[in-house]
């Protein structure tokens, strides 16, 4: 594929792709040995929970009609804990064959719960998913109230070069389901519910099956962020919901529904990613960085705002 076929008829994410270009430039100037052809392996490793988290809060935009997961963040946080204070440190288990399908069943039941909630049910998404976020955020103190533990090797390796394992199994699945019919039901939801329902789509079928593929997403996130951190912390994971919602906007996600995919879901988090890289070379705060995360946010939402591009439609037709 093409990369003009890739971004055709996506300015929004042509505009991603350009910030992308640039920031990695500027990392290359500011911080030449981090981002050394050598290091990549590592960078990714570094980037790829922020990756991993956006491709899960994709999915429920995907399907449109207000359609959010906001508890992705701290089910990340919760998986993380009970690996490491359950498996690990309770159980004495530290085999791949345990943690890994244990990571994305827990995912997978969280995704469960959310689309039975929002889709199911019809509880608003929002509502229904902040309150999954409060139990979640609880149930991680409640589990671990301070951060403790250490994992086994071969999961603390996943946080360098082999960082591309749990990215690949996310772009293979995503690829696969590319190919699937769903793929398709769930855009034509997104885009136009009603008219999606008229045509015989089940639409809560749909918009619960994206749910549960956020989940499976969000245990492959949880997986690397522990790799990451070496040590469960029941703390880290809220954090990063706000900004996985921020860098799918600023990827050229339709926050609205039916737009969007792993290839603006990854531009997004990698700007965000390159960005707070960027400015902690000048070793900018934390509380600049959230308001940076607050802005990047506002302004995708605008970028993206379907008013905004006819206006500027418009102009560009009288000029």
């Amino acid at each position: 594929m093409s990369l003009s076929r890739l971004f055709r008829g996506r300015e929004d994410t042509r505009l991603a792709a350009l910030l992308f270009v640039l920031l990695l430039v500027a990392n290359a100037v500011l911080n030449p040995a981090r981002f050394a052809p050598s290091n990549w392996g590592s960078v990714l490793g570094l980037a790829a929970p922020l990756l991993l988290t956006s491709l899960a809060v994709t999915l429920p935009f995907l399907a449109g009609r207000g359609s959010i997961d906001v508890s992705v963040g701290p089910l990340i946080g919760l998986v993380n804990v009970l690996i490491v204070k359950g498996l690990i440190l309770g159980a004495g288990l530290q085999s791949p064959l345990a943690i890994v399908p244990a990571a994305l069943l827990l995912g997978l039941l969280s995704g469960a719960l959310n689309g039975f909630l929002a889709a199911i049910l019809r509880i608003q998404p929002i509502v229904a998913t902040l309150g999954t976020y409060l139990v979640y955020s609880g149930l991680a103190l409640t589990v671990l109230p301070s951060p403790a533990g250490s994992v086994p090797d071969w999961l603390r390796a996943l946080a360098g070069p082999l960082s591309v394992l749990p990215v690949g199994a996310a772009v293979l699945l995503w690829l696969v389901l590319r190919r699937l019919p769903f793929h398709d039901l769930l855009m034509a939801t997104g885009s136009d519910d009603r008219a999606a329902y008229t045509a015989g789509i089940d639409v809560p079928r749909v918009r619960f099956t994206a749910y549960l593929l956020a989940g499976l997403f969000a245990g492959l996130a949880a997986l690397s962020l522990t790799a990451l951190i070496g040590s469960g912390d029941p703390n880290i994971g809220p954090g990063y919901t706000l900004i996985a919602i921020a860098a799918a906007a600023l990827g050229g996600v339709g926050l609205a529904g039916g737009v969007g995919g792993l290839v603006a879901a990854f531009l997004g988090a990698a700007d965000i990613f390159l960005l707070q890289s960027v400015l902690t070379s000048f070793n900018v705060s934390t509380f600049v960085l959230q308001m940076t995360y607050g802005a990047v946010l506002v302004l995708a939402v605008c970028l993206n705002s379907e008013k905004l591009k006819r206006r500027l439609a418009r102009r560009r037709a009288a000029a």
